[in-house]
């Protein structure tokens, strides 16, 4: 009969393994995880999963993740259960299996894992694995939402914008959007300044629209680029400035934004052949500080 491996060492070896993967000494990590893995340490059968899943420090290889994500999701863990969820979803490593993963997916989600919740509402929001049913999908957004999810928190703001599985709210779908912008959500971002905009749901503030747009422009939201370049050409919320204005538009442009194409014409048919030059000069520079 092989002895049993005391809790203590099991548990160091688990400790040792996240000391390892954090320094990114991914050789030491496994050795530590597996130790403590093939003990039914539940966690550090997660982390194995995951080592496997991303290739950290061994070939990425979804097949030899599952296994392990099984193994700890079996044991009632929530992170593994929502991996092995996501696997069923996406099919790596298996068949895809959208009723699997709903099944993992839901016993993660009623543990409170907001990842889980998140993924179980978008799957009821496409009716992947369960009648199509919206309501439901804002339940689990909900519940991710106030958890902080910001995937979740845009989500939500968006039913509540449109009215799709709840009354149309706009003061809670800023309010929400809000939320999701503060975490640095672009999507969130470009909504919220969608809604200063027109005034729904907020009282209508055209430079706080600008400030939201800035914000999603910076993160590289070609949508966003395009809708502050409209701002710097309109003089809405700004001072009209022509140079800004062709800058954000060659920028969103260039990032597939069709719309810009046709404001970066206009804009230089207001422009001189040195204003040009300026914004293409500081479209360049902002691609080489964001590249």
């Amino acid at each position: 009969m092989k002895p049993s491996t005391p809790a203590g060492a099991v548990t160091k070896d688990f400790e040792e393994g996240e000391k390892f993967i954090a320094s990114k000494d991914y050789a030491k990590a496994i050795k530590s995880f597996k130790k403590a893995a093939e003990q039914g340490h539940a966690l550090a059968q997660n982390y194995m999963g995951l080592i496997y899943a991303k290739g950290l420090g061994v070939t990425q290889e979804f097949q030899k993740a599952e296994p392990w994500f099984r193994k700890s999701a079996e044991q009632g863990e929530p992170l593994a259960q929502n991996n092995l969820g996501l696997m069923y979803a996406r099919g790596e490593g298996v068949a895809q299996n959208y009723q699997q993963a709903v099944f993992w997916l839901l016993k993660a989600a009623e543990q409170g894992n907001s990842e889980a919740q998140y993924n179980l509402g978008f799957m009821y929001a496409k009716g992947q694995g369960v009648t199509q049913d919206d309501e439901q999908a804002v339940f689990w957004f909900r519940k991710a939402a106030e958890q902080g999810d910001e995937v979740a928190q845009y989500n939500l703001a968006f039913m509540y914008e449109k009215g799709i599985g709840v009354t149309q709210d706009y003061q809670q779908a800023v309010f929400l959007y809000s939320m999701a912008a503060g975490q640095g959500s672009a999507d969130a971002q470009l909504n919220l300044g969608g809604l200063y905009d027109t005034g729904e749901g907020v009282e209508q503030d055209q430079k706080q629209a600008v400030t939201w747009w800035s914000k999603a422009a910076e993160s590289g939201h070609p949508v966003a680029q395009n809708n502050l370049g409209l701002m710097y050409a309109q003089g809405h919320g700004v001072t009209q400035d022509y140079v800004e204005a062709h800058k954000w538009f060659n920028l969103a442009s260039e990032a597939g934004d069709e719309s810009a194409k046709n404001g970066l014409k206009i804009a230089e048919s207001f422009m001189t052949a040195s204003q040009i030059s300026e914004a293409k000069e500081l479209a360049s520079d902002w691609k080489k500080s964001h590249s």
